[in-house]
């Protein structure tokens, strides 16, 4: 219990942050402007169903792919701290999406917005992805995997309902408490950033240290 509530937290909030909903909020009425209501809606329900599918696949998918392509857990924690701490960056800068769209893109994807790129990769990018890996191959118990899958559900059907309320809660929040909330996520993703980072170096580094100091005696 003393490790399960710190390793709940840790997924909640960065599974939360990586997702992005109130920083995807601007950009997904921009691309249903125009749409029913009732479009909107399926097209929500479609985008946090193909994020949760993509997420727990590669979450069990992962420890598979490590062996396939003989990746180490550590240098994954590396590059996935690379790629979260610039997520973050641009979080902290108030940039409302890690995808850049043009209005021509915009257009092409009005259609069927909720596979691409709404659910991948703005609800469910290369970041969460990594993120997701990493947290299960850090959860040792059955009762720490059921929390990670349980979190990761928990926060699509709370980004569905986020999403579905888009249009009330950006004009609650305002430009400038949009802006505020980006940027707390964002400081608090690259903190995690960091983490991830040093968790993956450290063994690495040790080992290197381990096998030089052997080496030289």
């Amino acid at each position: 219990m003393d490790t399960l509530l710190p390793y709940a937290l840790l997924c909640l909030t960065s599974i939360f942050t990586l997702a992005n909903p109130l920083g995807t909020m601007p950009v997904f009425l921009t691309m249903t402007q125009g749409l029913s209501e009732e479009k909107r809606r399926f097209i929500v329900k479609r985008a946090t169903i193909t994020a949760v599918i993509i997420m727990i696949v590669f979450t069990f998918a992962g420890q598979f792919i490590f062996k396939f392509f003989g990746i180490s857990t550590n240098g994954f924690r590396i590059a996935g701290g690379v790629i979260i701490f610039k997520i973050g960056y641009d979080m902290l800068q108030a940039r409302y999406t890690h995808v850049k769209l043009k209005d021509s893109e915009i257009k092409t994807y009005v259609d069927d917005i909720s596979i691409t790129p709404l659910g991948i990769p703005m609800l469910c990018g290369p970041g969460a992805i990594a993120n997701a890996i990493v947290l299960m191959s850090d959860a040792d118990t059955l009762a720490m995997k059921g929390v990670l899958i349980g979190s990761i559900a928990f926060i699509y059907i709370l980004t569905y309902y986020i999403l579905r309320a888009s249009t009330r809660l950006v004009k609650v929040l305002g430009d400038t408490g949009n802006n505020v909330m980006m940027r707390l996520m964002g400081l608090l993703l690259m903190v995690i950033a960091v983490e991830c980072f040093v968790g993956g170096a450290k063994p690495i580094l040790v080992g290197i240290i381990s096998e030089g100091l052997a080496a030289a005696g």
